[in-house]
Order: structure tokens, then sequence, then C-alpha cells
């Protein structure tokens, strides 16, 4: 029989475990063999384990590399700080308590800093346990020194991992995709249902679950942040199109006005797709934004809008528009972002500001946006940051308290197998204790058996190493637990003469972190992510049915009504400057002073309950097929309903009869109080039915209101639908992946993500 080939993941490990086990080789055997120095020694054997196997750094061999040598600054101010405060216990676990949250919490700053905290957390707790040396410090310093770059020059230099594909080129691919739809569409070739499932399964590919961590756009800087908003809207050009294709009635005769503007989409993705892979400069978004307002104005005009005396026939017309207007604001959406991320614009290209209001302030203030956005018990960065202080400062406080002559292993279990629910990390720990138990006594025997023979340990920690970084990050926690076990035998007998109470100090320091542990997970917030994310949804759906109320009163209006202006002020000034008005053609609405407001907390409360679903997705016994609310699909009614809110209010015109005024506002009545009731979870059994446009009302409607009221009713029928199929379709069920982007990132107003997003 053929022999099955290792899975990609093995032999990920494997080049992982043979890197770090002749960086720490190296640096170990050299500091403690040729310069005689144990402390040196100890450093330099733990410092590529903690980066380059505590810290799941991701991306390729020189990502990782660049990111060990960003965070070296760090690990070495950290491991001065404990060697400080290691004076006292007091003040150790003081500094584990504020240390232990400060470095957590630095998670949110994107894959690369939430990759590197356990390694960095692990030098503050190997300098801070007993006992008080600081007379060492420049010999900690120096082993911590030499291990890191041995371990950068490994990442490099010994079977480097391959570099990722970044997230610009997904989004330059599916960008290629719609340009050639398209065009296809724009010479006639409309109605084409495999061309819809391809577009779908590219935008399939753009969800930030499906890329790898390291491409993921979820850090806090601005180019993270438009790349992110890039994907997102291009997954709704690509959606958009896909819809247009399945419709039979979009085969109809040709409308010179869409023609024309498919064609200028075709030429902005393009362009935007070649600037993406660096063959040529960033497209200005100004010709296509001319294009979409000279649409508009066609739209609204009482003549020459291709309308029939068929209700339906004009309806149908005005439906593709509809829909092919949301594809080319998204394409220009798209091409904006990308302007920002790769071509440095700080504006948001005369598009509505809040859309890119990152676009503007400082890195600096942008990281600080995203700290201070988490900062709220609701957020489970906050949570996961208050729990880790937390179990680590108890460590310490028992580790100094009991004078325990290995306290590091009781600290680093706690830092090691906490989970983020109370059942995982019980799972956890149980496995580990049976792990680290099997290892002792192999320790023991190994111990017994090689007497005071130091070569003996020499001989066996190098293959121990390999062995256990290679097959613990895959094996689960009891492998990993006892094959370290017998890593630190074998290190550490090297150090000084050993007897089996070495391993009995293992296992009991294990334990002792393992029980920490699991009381820190039991009444830290025992359910994890899932409590987070019912309660974050609920909160973001009440938050949209205002925003959706809002955004409809804004849009639609009767003659002589006054057109509150961003403050809320009637008359106050719009956009251009000039007073607003209900009937002025051509020219964007001013948001109303209420939409704003909605507006905001509904971004907010959208990242903090993107970030719950994104550590969800995460945590043990959380299955594709798990029953129960869909709540991807909620968060993308979410994003859908903030994405309508920025561009209605730009596509408005004239006046509204007091007939279609009282529909609107029923129809999006009807649709928050569903969003009030879905809220309520489990949604099962809700229902959004907003009040259907009436024919008789696109019959009288004047032409020029006649598109902004088809715009409206297709964005509340697309926000019910998606809700309505909230309830009982598991968390990323079918329906779930056919609209929005999982865990789009910077939607909201500086909180963080996953994602992912």
């Amino acid at each position: 029989m053929p022999k099955r080939p290792l899975s990609p993941g093995r032999v990920r490990a494997a080049r992982q475990s043979a890197r770090v086990t002749v960086a720490s080789a190296a640096g170990f055997y050299s500091a403690l063999y040729l310069l005689d120095r144990p402390v040196v020694a100890i450093y330099a054997l733990f410092a590529p384990i903690a980066l380059g196997v505590l810290s799941p750094i991701p991306g390729g061999g020189r990502d990782r590399a660049r990111t060990i040598l960003f965070a070296l600054p760090v690990a070495v101010a950290l491991t001065a700080l404990g060697t400080t405060l290691a004076v006292t216990t007091a003040s150790a676990v003081a500094g584990m308590l504020v240390i232990g949250f400060a470095i957590s919490f630095a998670s949110a700053y994107g894959p690369a800093a939430a990759g590197a905290v356990p390694g960095l957390l692990l030098f503050y707790v190997l300098a801070c346990f007993p006992p008080y040396e600081p007379d060492t410090l420049p010999q900690r310093l120096g082993g911590l020194l030499a291990g890191a770059v041995l371990l950068v020059l490994c990442e490099l230099l010994l079977l480097p991992a391959p570099p990722v594909q970044p997230y610009r080129s997904r989004i330059a691919a599916a960008l290629d995709l719609a340009a050639a739809a398209a065009l296809a569409f724009a010479q006639g070739h409309r109605h084409a249902p495999e061309r819809a499932r391809h577009l779908r399964e590219a935008g399939l590919g753009l969800r930030l679950s499906q890329a790898p961590p390291a491409s993921r756009p979820t850090g806090a800087g601005r180019t993270d942040r438009a790349l992110a908003q890039a994907g997102s809207a291009t997954r709704r050009v690509l959606d958009q199109l896909a819809r247009m294709a399945e419709r039979p009635d979009s085969a109809t005769a040709a409308d010179p006005p869409s023609e024309e503007l498919l064609r200028c989409v075709a030429d902005g993705c393009a362009g935007t797709a070649g600037a993406l892979r660096g063959a040529r400069a960033v497209p200005a978004p100004e010709s296509l934004e001319e294009m979409i307002a000279e649409f508009v104005a066609v739209r609204a005009r009482p003549s020459n809008t291709g309308l029939s005396t068929d209700t339906r026939a004009s309806r149908r017309l005005l439906e593709f528009r509809s829909g092919l207007l949301v594809a080319a604001s998204s394409a220009l959406t798209a091409q904006a972002a990308v302007a920002v991320a790769i071509g440095g614009r700080r504006d948001s290209a005369g598009l509505p500001p809040e859309q890119f209001w990152y676009a503007g302030p400082s890195a600096l203030r942008l990281r600080v946006l995203r700290l201070t956005g988490n900062l709220t018990l609701r957020s489970v960065l906050f949570q996961n940051a208050v729990r880790t202080a937390l179990g680590l400062g108890a460590a310490r406080l028992v580790a100094g308290a009991l004078d325990l002559s290995h306290g590091f292993w009781v600290l680093l279990a706690v830092l090691t197998l906490g989970r983020t629910t109370a059942g995982a990390t019980w799972s956890t720990v149980r496995s580990a204790a049976v792990g680290t138990l099997v290892g002792a006594l192999a320790a023991g025997v190994l111990i017994f058996e090689a007497g005071g023979h130091v070569e003996v340990y020499a001989a066996v920690l190098v293959p121990a190493m390999f062995v256990a970084f290679s097959v613990g990050p895959i094996a689960g926690p009891a492998w990993a637990q006892g094959l370290f076990t017998l890593v630190v035998a074998a290190a550490f007998s090297q150090l000084a003469p050993a007897d089996w109470r070495l391993a009995e100090a293992r296992l009991l320091d294990v334990l002792a972190g393992c029980t920490i542990g699991l009381v820190c997970g039991v009444l830290a917030w025992p359910a994890g992510a899932h409590a987070e994310v019912r309660r974050g949804v609920a909160d973001v759906l009440r938050s949209t049915g205002l925003l959706v109320q809002a955004t409809v009163s804004a849009v639609v209006r009767a003659p002589g009504e006054p057109l509150p202006g961003p403050s809320g002020a009637p008359g106050a000034a719009g956009p251009s400057g000039s007073a607003g008005s209900a009937g002025s053609a051509g020219g964007p609405r001013p948001r109303h002073g209420g939409a704003e407001e909605a507006l905001r907390a509904t971004r907010h409360r959208l990242r903090i309950a993107e970030g719950a679903y994104a550590q969800y997705r995460t945590e043990g016994g959380r299955d594709a097929a798990d029953s129960g609310p869909d709540w991807h699909l909620a968060l993308n009614c979410v994003s859908h309903a903030v994405v309508g809110s920025h561009w209605l209010p730009r596509l408005a015109y004239g006046p509204a009869p007091p007939e279609a005024v009282r529909w609107a506002n029923e129809s999006a009545g009807r649709l928050a109080a569903a969003m009030d009731r879905a809220a309520a979870f489990p949604p099962d059994g809700v229902r959004a039915e907003p009040t259907p446009l009436p024919h008789e009302l696109v019959a009288a409607a004047p032409a020029p209101v006649l598109p902004e009221l088809v715009d409206v009713d297709t964005w509340l029928r697309t926000l019910a639908a998606e809700l309505t199929a909230i309830g009982g379709s598991g968390p990323d069920g079918p329906r779930a992946v056919a609209r929005g982007d999982e865990g789009q990132p910077v939607t909201g107003g500086g909180a963080s993500a996953p994602k992912g997003g």
C-alpha cells in the first residue's frame, strides 16, 4: 500500500521544530559548555522556544523574522523589568498583573502582535520568579539576544517557510473577475448562471477566514483598514453582479445609460487590480464617481429615463438600475480604499467622509482608537487580557508564598494551558495533567538511569526538543506537556546535579498551574465568547433598527419638510457648505443628526460583536454544523445596513409625495421592530416583512422620485431577507456565505478585530 503523504500542518510543524531546535541547542550548548555561563544558557534556550513555539507568529520566514526583530526590544525591556520587580513577591505580583494585562491587550493591534504575546509574556515570567538576582541581568539579556538572533537566522536560512500570498492579491484577482463580468454585461451577455457561480465563489475567497492569518488585514493601521474595506467592497461588487446574472429579466432590451456605467465599472475594477499588483498607478476614483453622478441624474430626469407605460416593466428596469448602482458604488468604494491603502491618499475622494474616517488620523491616533474602543467589559479582548493577568498574578503569588524551587513552571502552565472558556480549560488541563504525569515518570527514569552522567542528558536534549516541538502542537496538550517535561528535565539536569525530585517538582508545579488556570477560567467569564456574541449581536441589531429608521427618514421627505443638517438643526449647512434643502437635485442630502448618532453607535457595537464572533469560531466545541442562530449572517446584515446608510442619502432627489413618505416610514418601522424582536434571542420564527412598494405608488410617483423609492425598497427587502434567515441555520450555514464579509474590521470607530475582522 502506498504511504499516505504527510499533511501540510505536520510538515510545517516539523520544519518549525527543526528551526527552533537548532537555534535553542546552538545557544544553550555554546553558553553552557564553551562559555560556562548557565544563566546565559537558560535564556538562550528559552528565547527561541518563546518566540518560535509558544508564539504562533504568522507569515513566511521573512515575516516571522521581521516580527521577532520588532519584538526584541520589548522582550529586553520585559526581562529587565521582571528582574527588577522580583525583589519581593508583592512587587512581582503587581508587575505581573499590570504587564500581563498590557501585553495581552496588545493583541488588539493585529495578527503579528497577537502571535507574539505569549512569547513576550514568557520573558517577563522567566525573569520575575525567585530568586532575586539583579546582578545576572547582563547575562540574561545576552542569552536572550543570542537566542533570538539565532532564531532569526534559522527562520531565514533553515527550511524557511514560504511567503504567504498577500490579501491584496486576492482582491486583485477578484476585481479582474468583476471587470470581465461587468464588460460582458455591457455587451449584452447578462443572464449567465454559470458566471454567477464563479462570481460568488470568488467572493467567498475574500472572506478573512479564508485567508492565512499573516495576510489578514486586521491591524490598526491605515493600510490594513483600507485593504479590509477594499476586500469587503469588492465582495459586494461580485455578489451584486452575481445577482444580476441570475435574474432572467436582466437580459431585457439594451439600456444605454446602464451599459455606459457597466463599462466604466469594468475599467475601474481592472485599473484598481493593476494598481494592487504594482503594474500601474492607482486610478483616480473621481472618474467613476462622475459617471455614477451622471447615471443618478439620468435616473431622476422626467424624460429619457427608459421607462415604459408598463408599470411592471418599468419597475424591473428601475430594480436593475438600482442593483447596478449598488455594484458601481461598491466598486468606487474599493477603488477609493485602494487609493488610501497603497496610494497614500488621506481623504475620502469625495465619498462620504465617515466611510473613510481612518484616512485622516495619524498612525498613533488609529492605534489609540483601536485600544480605547476595546476598553469595555463587553470586549472579548479585554476579557482575555484580564483573565490572563489574574491567572499569572495568582501563579506568581503561589510560587512566591510557597517558595517553590521551580515556580517558573507554575506560571508557564497558566500561560500555556489557559483557555477562553471554563469547559475548554478543564478539558485542556485534564489532558495536560495526564501528559505531565507520564512525562514526569519518563523523566524520573531518565534521571535514575543516567545518574550523574551529563553527556546522557546532552545527547537526549536535542531529539527530545525536536519531537516535542513537532508532535506537541499537532497531537494536543497531553503530548505537548509530557514531551516538554522530558525536555526541561534533560536541560536542567545539565545545569545542576538532579535527582528524581526534579520530575516530582515539575509535576506538582504543573498541577498547581492547572488548578490556578481552571479557577480563573471558572471565575472570569467562564462562557467565553458564547455569551458575548449573543449580547453583542443583540445590541448591534437594536442600534441598526434605529439607523434604518433615521436613514429612511432622512432620504424620503415630504415637500416643505425641513431637512436637518449634520448637527440635527433644520437648515444646517450640508456637505457642500450650503444650506440644506429638500429639493436640491444632483447633490447629496446632509445626514440626519439622528442617523449620524445611530451610525456611530452601530459601528462601535459592530466591532465589539465581530470580535466576539471571531473568538467564538475558535473556541472548542464550535462546529460549522452547530444549530442555532447564524451570527455571521446577523453581522453581515448590520454591515449592509451601515453601507446603505452611507450611500442612500447621496442618491436622494426631490421631495416625495406624502403617500411615499408614509410607505417608507411604515416599512422602515416594521423592519426596525423585527430587528428589536430578533435581538431577543433566540430569534427563531422572527419574520421581517417590510411593506412592499405598491405598484400604484410606482405608477403615480413623479419620475425623479421613483429611483429613490426603488433604492429604499431594495435595501429594506435585502435587510429583511437576511434578518429572517438568522435563526436556526448554524454559525456558518449556507445562507451565511451568500453575502457580506466575515470579520470585516474597518467599519467601526476604533474597536478591534478578528476575521476575520
